[in-house]
Parts: structure tokens; C-alpha cells; sequence
């Protein structure tokens, strides 16, 4: 009798340890998963109608526009160098892309950003003769409710590769390369007065940086030297309106060029680029309030001269080129930060259709 008592004893020792084990391997999966869910995920949507690279794009009344840049060569478009003047859009709660009435000149390496409902679209490069390199100084401002676009007044430095941010109805067109050089001049745009004026020039002259505004401050991102990817930077620089003054913060973990950057919840998202080396899958945060970078989870893949723009608090990362130099893609993968945790809903892709919970990270921040 004894012997059978131990016998069950054991055998329920066992059990428990059993548990014990099984208990902790799930609460380690589950500490993975966690960790995982507070640098965000990433999901597909419906590609782009067409592979491009050195696009820009913007938010419009929910809808993303992506705009110019280069298309997959082929017969006919080799006479344009393959430089687009296409827009496309996709609607979210759709999942769905649409074409709407081109730009009036085909041009890559442009700058954009929206007032008041209207997409601008700011400087970059066309073809000159046998070059592709040609600085532009147009500006052209895009209607979606009329799907036609406006010629405005000219950009004073005419360049491309340039960053273009809004603040206060205003925008601010940022460095960039005019063909021979980079040029430190910041020029704004006030599209009440279709005028422009100058800001105190930009510290570290660039080209292919990325610019977004966050609160009242402008911040100046990355980039290279010379059209030159073998010189990339990480320098990052805040631009004060009230002071017009610039600032340097905390370098990028990641010296990068080619980028593209989004805003949510007052945090900077920058995404890709592009070096010598290859392209990058690097999704990095800033965080203003306490000048810190963060890694977050990297873009299934990697691009440069890619375009993004935010709506509801997802950002949305279409087209660029998977290798450096001349490639296209129309992937678009949509980052859901830390902040939102996904249900399964008919459309994945609507904030409005998906649970938010601050982590504790943004807690910790706020």
C-alpha cells in the first residue's frame, strides 16, 4: 500500500513539474511575442498598379497619391527615359487603386506635401537632352475634387532630391542637389499669397534626406552628400519657426539616404534607403519629447526612393526600388506601430476597425 501511495505521490510530482515546465516555455513565447508586438507589425495591401522608384507620396482626404518618379523601363517609355508622370491612387477601405489625371511633366526625385486638401508637388528632376539629372523648380498643385493639376509659382532654387514638410499652411522646401551642388537654402511657400520666402538655411546641406513636421518644430533627416549613396549621413536637425533657427538632436542609429518618414502620435518613423552596400529593411522611431531613436520591426522589404504617408495612425510604405540604383517595385506594406493591436475585421487596414491600447513603452514616454 505504501509503495502504490508513493508510487501516486510520484506520479503527481511529476505532473506538477510537468506543468511547471510546459507554463514556462509558453509564459517565454509569450514574453517573444510581447517583445515583438512593442516594435509594431507589418501586413500587405494591395500592390501599386505600376513598379516605380523615386516616388513621392501623400495623404489626401484618406486617400494615398503616389506620384512621378521612375517606371519599369520598357518600349514605351524609353523615349521619356522611363520618368513617369503617372498618379495612382489607393483608398484603404478599400484595399483598392485607382488612376487619376497625370502630371503635367513626367519628373522623379520630387518633394510633396498637402494644404488644405491639396497635394503639392515641389521641384525634382527631368530629362534634358541624354541626362535624367535636369533640376526643376515648378511647383504644381493637385485638386482631388477636380482631378487637375495648377501651376504655381516657381520654386526659387530649381532642385530634386529635396524634403518638403508642412507647418502652419506652409511649406518648406528643404536642400536637396540644384546639379552642381547641395544647396543650404530653406524656401517656404505660402500658398494663400502664392509667394515665397526664405528660412534660415539648413546646417548640413543634403539630398535625398526626408523632412517631417512634428508639433511646431520641422525635423531634417538623414541623407547624403553629393547624390553620392557611399556618403551617407545620419545627422538629424530641428528647425524652430518662432527662433528660425536650426539645431542638431540625436543622430539616426543608421546613416541612410534614399528614406522615406512618417508621424504617428508624434513619433518619426523612418524607413529604407539605400548605400553602396545595398538597401535597407530599417524601420527606426524618434521619439522629440526625449530626443531617442528606437528600432522598431524592419519593412519586410527592403527599398529606397520609396514613398509613404500615414492614415489612421498606420503607415503605409509603397513602391521603391529592392537594390540600389535603377529598381522598381509596387510592393505596399502597411505598419502598424506599437500603439494598435489588430482584430480580425473585414478590412485590416482601418483604424477605425481595430483596437487601440497604449503599450507600456508609450506610457513610459508620455
Amino acid at each position: 500500500m505504501r509503495n502504490e501511495k508513493n508510487a501516486r505521490t510520484l506520479f503527481l510530482l511529476c505532473g506538477i513539474g510537468l506543468w511547471f515546465v510546459m507554463l514556462s516555455i509558453a509564459i517565454a513565447q509569450t514574453g517573444v511575442a510581447l517583445a515583438s508586438s512593442n516594435k509594431g507589425t507589418w501586413m500587405t495591401a494591395a500592390p501599386a498598379p505600376t513598379k516605380r522608384t523615386e516616388v513621392v507620396a501623400a495623404a489626401v482626404k484618406g486617400k494615398i497619391y503616389v506620384v512621378g518618379g521612375f517606371s519599369e523601363p520598357s518600349l514605351g517609355n524609353l523615349l521619356n527615359f522611363a520618368i513617369s508622370a503617372a498618379v495612382e491612387v489607393y483608398d484603404p477601405t478599400t484595399d483598392t487603386w485607382s488612376t487619376k489625371a497625370s502630371l503635367p511633366i513626367g519628373l522623379h526625385h520630387a518633394g510633396a506635401a498637402v494644404v488644405d486638401d491639396k497635394l503639392y508637388v515641389i521641384g525634382g528632376f527631368t530629362k534634358a537632352m541624354l541626362s535624367v539629372w535636369h533640376p526643376l523648380g515648378t511647383v504644381y498643385a493637385y485638386d482631388p475634387s477636380k482631378d487637375s493639376w495648377t501651376e504655381l509659382a516657381s520654386l526659387p532654387t530649381a532642385r530634386g532630391a529635396l524634403a518638403v514638410t508642412e507647418l502652419g499652411g506652409k511649406l518648406y522646401a528643404i536642400s536637396g542637389y540644384d546639379g552642381e551642388k547641395n544647396p543650404e537654402g530653406v524656401e517656404v511657400y505660402d500658398p494663400g499669397t502664392n509667394t515665397w520666402s526664405s528660412a534660415a538655411p539648413l546646417p548640413t546641406p543634403r539630398d535625398h534626406l526626408a523632412a517631417v513636421t512634428v508639433g511646431q518644430r520641422i525635423y531634417a533627416i538623414g541623407g547624403r552628400v553629393g547624390l553620392n549613396y557611399n556618403q551617407n549621413l545620419a545627422t538629424v536637425e530641428e528647425y524652430d519657426p518662432t527662433a528660425d533657427q536650426w539645431r542638431s538632436v540625436t543622430s539616426m542609429p543608421t546613416a541612410r539616404s534614399g528614406i522615406t518618414a512618417g508621424v504617428i502620435d508624434g513619433r518619426i518613423y523612418v524607413l529604407g534607403g539605400e548605400s553602396g552596400a545595398g538597401t535597407f529593411h530599417e524601420n527606426e522611431r524618434y521619439v522629440p519629447g526625449v530626443d531617442r531613436w528606437e528600432p522598431m520591426t524592419p519593412m519586410p522589404t527592403a527599398r529606397h526612393g520609396l514613398g509613404s504617408a500615414v492614415i489612421e495612425g498606420r503607415l503605409h510604405v509603397v513602391s521603391g526600388g529592392p537594390t540600389p540604383g535603377g529598381s522598381f517595385s509596387n510592393v505596399n506594406e502597411v505598419f502598424v506601430p506599437p500603439a494598435l493591436s489588430v482584430q480580425p475585421q473585414a478590412n485590416p487596414f482601418s483604424r477605425a476597425r481595430v483596437g487601440v491600447a497604449l503599450s507600456e513603452e508609450d506610457e513610459r514616454v508620455k
